[in-house]
C-alpha cells in the first residue's frame, strides 16, 4: 500500500518545548555549536511558564543580607523533606544567582530596591526575601527575554504549532522523533543526534487546575515509552490559592506572591486559621501545609461559600500599592469574578499546580537513562523532593535548561552520523494516530475522547488528589485499566487539520499512562510526606524516607521500583541548619545522629 510522505527535518540537539526550560537548552546547544531545531504546540513566547507569577527564587542577599545560596540549598531540600536529589539542589542554588543576572543581561527587567539593585521578595518556606520579580508577572518577562535571546541566536530554529508523539530509537539511543503539524495535520519526522524534553507539566488529568490546556504529559509519557524511567510521580503538588468561583474561572492560578506581600487567609468566622497550623511561617509556610490546611477548614465547616478560603491583602495594602504589586491579580479578579481585591478578599482553594516528578535524570548533565535523552524542567524529576518551594521553578527551568542545552551538544558532538529511523515505527505510530479517523470500530461502541479526558478527571481528583489512601488509590488505578481499554475504540470526526478532538486522542494516552504511574507509586508510598497525603498513614515511614519509587515500562508493564536515595554527605548536611526553618526533629535518625557528630567534631 501507498503510505503518505512525511515532512523530514535532520538537526543535532532536537529541543521538544518552547518554555523556559527549551528555550534556554537550544540557546545553549547552538551557542555549542550545533544546529538546534525547536518544536513548539503552541506559539513561540506562549508556554505555560508565562502562568509562573511570584519570581525566581536566588540567594542574592540584595534585601536580606544573610541570604545566600547554602540557606537556598537548605530550604529546599528541607521542603522537599529531604526526598530531593542533593546535588541537583546545589546545583540549582549555586547556579541560579549567575542565572538571574545573565537574564539581566539579556534585558530582562525586574522590579528594584531603592537603590537600583533587583528586588526581592518574601516566599513561603524560603528563610529570606529571595524572590526576583517583575510584579506578578515575572514568568512572561523570562519568556520575553530568553525568546528575544532565542531568536538572535545564530543556528536555531523553531517550528510552531507541531506535536511530537513518540521518540524514535536505535541501538545506539534516541535517534529523533515523530509528530504532526496541527495546521496541516501532515506526518513529521524530525532526526537528530540528541534530544532535550523540556516539555513541562502535566496538570490536565486533575478537573481543577493552573495548568494550561497543552501540560498532558507527552514528554514524560513519550520517554517512559521509549525506555526512560519516571521518579517521584506520587508527589502532585497542590497550590493552596486557585480561583474557586465563579466555575469558569475555577483552579486559575492565585499568586504566592499575594501572601508574600502580606496576605491573610481567614475562614468563613473570620479566623486566621494558619496560626492553628504553622504558627511559626502561617500563610508563607510550604505549600503542601498550606494546601492541607485550607483543605482541613473547609471539610471541617469553615470554608468560603464556594468551598474555598478567604485570602485577604485589602486591610493590609493600600489600593495603590496593590496594584502596583500584583496587577494581574487585580485584572484576573475584576474580569472574571467582578471582585475588586483592594477593597474585598478574594475566595481561593487548592489546585493541581506542578508535578515535583518526572523523568529520572543525572544532576550535573541532565541525562535520562537512555543515551542522547536529556530532560529539564517541569518534566525532569529530583530537584524538589516532596514539595517544591514557590519560585524555584523558574530558576530551575534556567539552571537546568541551560545544562540539558550544554550536555545534549557535547553528545550530539559525540555521534558520527544520525542513528537509523524504524520506517516501522513510524508507520506504526501513524497507524495509531489515523485509527481515531477510521469510521465505526468493530470491538464495541465508539467512544468520545472528551468523555475519557473527564472521566480520567474524575478519577484523579476525586480518589488520587490531596488526600489519598489505599482504597481511593485502588479504585483510580481500576478506572484508568478501564478507560485504557477504551482508548482504542475513539472515534472522532472530520479531518486532521486544526483538529482539537482528533489531537485530544492522543493527549489522553499520555495522560493516561502518566496518571497510572502517579497512581502506582502512591499506592507504594505508605506514607505521608510533602504532597503525598495519605489518611490511612498519616506520618512519615523512616524506611520510604530513603527511598525514590521509579517506574518504568518492562515488556508492555509498568513496574514500580525502590531506588536508594543517594544520602547527602556530611558537608551538604551541615548547611541544612542554616535555614530557619531547620528542625532536628524533623531529620531522619541517621541525618539526625550524622549531623550531631560532625557538630561536635567542629567544636573541638
Amino acid at each position: 500500500e501507498m503510505t503518505e510522505p512525511y515532512t523530514s527535518r535532520e538537526c543535532d540537539v532536537l529541543v521538544v518545548g518552547a518554555g523556559g526550560a527549551g528555550m534556554r537548552a537550544a540557546i545553549a546547544a547552538a551557542e555549542a555549536g550545533c544546529s538546534t531545531v525547536v518544536v513548539t504546540k503552541s506559539l513561540l513566547g506562549k508556554a505555560h511558564t508565562v502562568m509562573a507569577e511570584g519570581g525566581i527564587a536566588a540567594g542574592l542577599a540584595n534585601v536580606s543580607s544573610e541570604d545566600g545560596w547554602e540557606t537556598h540549598f537548605a530550604d529546599t531540600m528541607l521542603g522537599g523533606q529531604l526526598m530531593n536529589n542533593w546535588r541537583m539542589a546545589e546545583i540549582h542554588a549555586r547556579e541560579v544567582i549567575d542565572r538571574v543576572y545573565e537574564l539581566e543581561r539579556w534585558g530582562g527587567i525586574f522590579d528594584r530596591t531603592g537603590d537600583g539593585l533587583i528586588m526581592q521578595r518574601a516566599f513561603g518556606a524560603h528563610s529570606w526575601r529571595r524572590l526576583c520579580h517583575v510584579g506578578d508577572r515575572t514568568g512572561l518577562e523570562l519568556i520575553r527575554t530568553c525568546q528575544d535571546k532565542l531568536v538572535h541566536t545564530a543556528g536555531t530554529d523553531v517550528y510552531m504549532e507541531c506535536t511530537l508523539t513518540r521518540l524514535l530509537t536505535g541501538e545506539n539511543g534516541v535517534t529523533g522523533a515523530v509528530g504532526y503539524d496541527i495546521n496541516t495535520g501532515q506526518f513529521v519526522v524530525i532526526r537528530a543526534k540528541a534530544v532535550v524534553l523540556a516539555t513541562g507539566g502535566w496538570g490536565r488529568m486533575y478537573r481543577y487546575t493552573s495548568n494550561s490546556w497543552d501540560c498532558t504529559g507527552d514528554g514524560a509519557a513519550m520517554a517512559y515509552e521509549a525506555g526512560a524511567e519516571l521518579l517521584d510521580m506520587e508527589f502532585v503538588q497542590f497550590h493552596p490559592t486557585g480561583m474557586v468561583w465563579p466555575p469558569g474561572a475555577r483552579g486559575i492560578l492565585v499568586t504566592e506572591g499575594v501572601r508574600g506581600e502580606g496576605g491573610v487567609l481567614r475562614n468563613s468566622l473570620g479566623e486566621r486559621f494558619m496560626k492553628d497550623y504553622d504558627p511559626a511561617k502561617m500563610e508563607l509556610s510550604s505549600r503542601d501545609v498550606v494546601a492541607r490546611s485550607i483543605y482541613k477548614e473547609v471539610e471541617a465547616g469553615r470554608g468560603s461559600p464556594h468551598g474555598g478560603a478567604f485570602l485577604d491583602i485589602a486591610s493590609v495594602r493600600s489600593p495603590a500599592e496593590i496594584r502596583s504589586k500584583l496587577p494581574s491579580m487585580c485584572d484576573q479578579f475584576e474580569s472574571f469574578a467582578g471582585v475588586d481585591i483592594t477593597r474585598e478578599p478574594m475566595e481561593v482553594g487548592p489546585t493541581v499546580h506542578y508535578t515535583m516528578g518526572g523523568i529520572r535524570v543525572e544532576a550535573e548533565t541532565c541525562a535520562s537513562t537512555l543515551p542522547g535523552l536529556y530532560a529539564a524542567g517541569e518534566v525532569a524529576g529530583g530537584l524538589h523532593g516532596s514539595n517544591r518551594l514557590g519560585g524555584n521553578s523558574l530558576g530551575d527551568i534556567l539552571v537546568f535548561g541551560r545544562r540539558a542545552g550544554v550536555s545534549a551538544a557535547e553528545f550530539a558532538k559525540t555521534v558520527a552520523r544520525r542513528g537509523d529511523i524504524s520506517e516501522a515505527v513510524i508507520a506504526a505510530e501513524r497507524e495509531l494516530m489515523l485509527r481515531p479517523l477510521s469510521g465505526e470500530p468493530d470491538t464495541g461502541p465508539a467512544e468520545n475522547p472528551y468523555q475519557i479526558h473527564r472521566a480520567l478527571q474524575e478519577a484523579m481528583q476525586d480518589d488520587a488528589g490531596i488526600g489519598r489512601s489505599d482504597a481511593s488509590l485502588r479504585r483510580s488505578l481500576a478506572a484508568i485499566g478501564g478507560l485504557r481499554e477504551r482508548t482504542p475504540r475513539m472515534r472522532v470526526s472530520g479531518g486532521r487539520v486544526l483538529n482539537p478532538g482528533w489531537q485530544t486522542c492522543r493527549d489522553v494516552d499520555f495522560m493516561l499512562t502518566v496518571s497510572e504511574a502517579i497512581v502506582r507509586c502512591a499506592l507504594e508510598r505508605r506514607e505521608s510526606r510533602g504532597a503525598q497525603w495519605r489518611f490511612d498513614f498519616p506520618e512519615k515511614d523512616e524506611e520510604l524516607g530513603r527511598v525514590n519509587f521509579v517506574a518504568r515500562r518492562d515488556r508492555g508493564e509498568m513496574l514500580v521500583e525502590r531506588r536508594p536515595l543517594e544520602r547527602m554527605p556530611d558537608n551538604a548536611l551541615r548547611r541544612l541548619p542554616k535555614s530557619r526553618f531547620f528542625d532536628v526533629k524533623n531529620l531522619p535518625r541517621d541525618y539526625a545522629y550524622r549531623l550531631a557528630a560532625t557538630v561536635r567534631m567542629e567544636a573541638h
